[in-house]
């Protein structure tokens, strides 16, 4: 007899959710529920490795253990010690308890961590013999969520958040999060037999974003997740999981994705983080300032995350890079530009209105991602 499916729930940032619920369809899940900064599905454990592993916008993969109402702190207690927390977490398992309560009776996050907790210890002394759970193995990241007097109680499947795909280990000022940058490129709907452009790219964050999707490389191969400890997830089906993924790489893949920046010293960290990712070898770093910039290809796509000029002793250098960015880009007439960006003057600055806006978060800056199309390539071959 088969295991029942479990609810899964991917979270996300504000204006993703949509590209988010676009992944797992292409990885084959369907009967998806999208809400305010999460994607609810159904899958088993080893969907657990496959989301961790693939997801590039997502911020992390949880398990719904239970959702209901609750007005008060009795029915938070007797719901909760319900739930069959004994299928997840083992006699020797961490299980802390995290909370936040949004426009909820049960508005106190302390008082709902506390009872969650006792209601959880409560209902595993009926499965395991002990007093007390000194709670030395594996870890259970709960979290008690109050949104409307509905409580969604859930256990974190990843541990450090998705975007820390394990290849940045050096940090650079103002860095773009790697599922931001994923879904940017993904929005874009760039293919990978087109020429692509970062004119800004720091530390390289939404190059070698792109050079992973369009070798079609798992984000989540490079780290661990937290339900690889689990007595649920066989270190097996972790294994499996992965080789898969890396069956799925698409080797052969050539890729034309140029990345320039004005600094030096960051490009050096640029090319770091792209070797630890395992793509140095197919996008190509050069320091060049924007108004230099030039292709001798056609019908590419530029993504950029220039400076937002969020203090006002900024505000005026932001406004001049946008005009060099307005006149330089011209000269790539055919091109598809892509800029992100919260300043409200851009458009005015840059000389264009966008021919399509998109209201994202870069952290908690709200920004826009301002869309420029060219012309349809007349034919569709690519370039390299």
């Amino acid at each position: 007899m088969s295991s029942p499916a479990l609810k899964l729930i991917a979270t996300t940032a504000f204006g993703l959710e949509s590209v988010l619920a676009l992944e797992l369809r292409q990885l084959g899940y369907e009967d998806l529920k999208v809400t305010n900064g999460r994607v609810a599905f159904y899958g088993y454990p080893h969907d657990i490795a496959r989301c961790n592993l693939w997801l590039r916008t997502a911020d992390r993969l949880l398990i719904c253990v239970g959702e209901f109402a609750a007005m008060s702190f009795d029915e938070l207690f007797e719901q909760t010690k319900a739930l069959p927390w004994e299928a997840f977490i083992p006699r020797d398992g961490c299980f802390p308890v995290a909370g936040k309560s949004i426009r909820s009776h049960l508005f106190s996050v302390s008082d709902c961590q506390a009872i969650v907790k006792k209601a959880i210890v409560e209902r595993l002394k009926q499965k395991y013999p002990v007093k007390w759970f000194e709670e030395t193995g594996s870890r259970f990241s709960v979290e008690v969520g109050m949104l409307n007097d509905v409580a969604t109680l859930t256990i974190d499947t990843s541990g450090p958040g998705l975007h820390k795909r394990g290849y940045r280990d050096l940090s650079a000022p103002a860095p773009i999060k790697e599922t931001l940058a994923a879904a940017l490129v993904i929005l874009s709907r760039w293919k990978p037999d087109r020429p692509f452009i970062d004119p800004c790219c720091g530390s390289g964050t939404i190059p070698i974003e792109a050079a992973l999707i369009g070798k079609n490389i798992a984000p989540g191969l490079k780290r661990k997740f937290a339900a690889e400890q689990w007595n649920i997830m066989p270190s097996k089906m972790w294994q499996q999981a992965r080789a898969q993924a890396q069956d799925e790489i698409r080797r052969e893949q050539k890729l034309g994705i140029q990345a320039y920046d004005i600094e030096g010293p960051v490009l050096s960290l640029a090319r770091h983080h792209a070797k630890r990712a395992g793509v140095e070898g197919h996008l190509s770093f050069q320091q060049r300032d924007i108004k230099d910039l030039g292709s001798r290809y056609h019908y590419g796509y530029l993504i950029a995350n220039p400076p937002y000029g969020e203090r006002l002793a900024q505000r005026q250098e932001a406004e001049e890079l946008y005009r060099v960015m307005g006149r330089a880009f011209k000269k790539l007439d055919t091109w598809s530009f892509y800029i992100i960006s919260s300043h409200p003057g851009f458009e005015a600055a840059f000389g264009r209105r966008a021919d399509k806006k998109r209201k994202l978060y870069n952290g908690r800056i709200q920004c826009n991602y301002y869309q420029f199309y060219g012309p349809r390539p007349e034919q569709l071959k690519g370039p390299f």
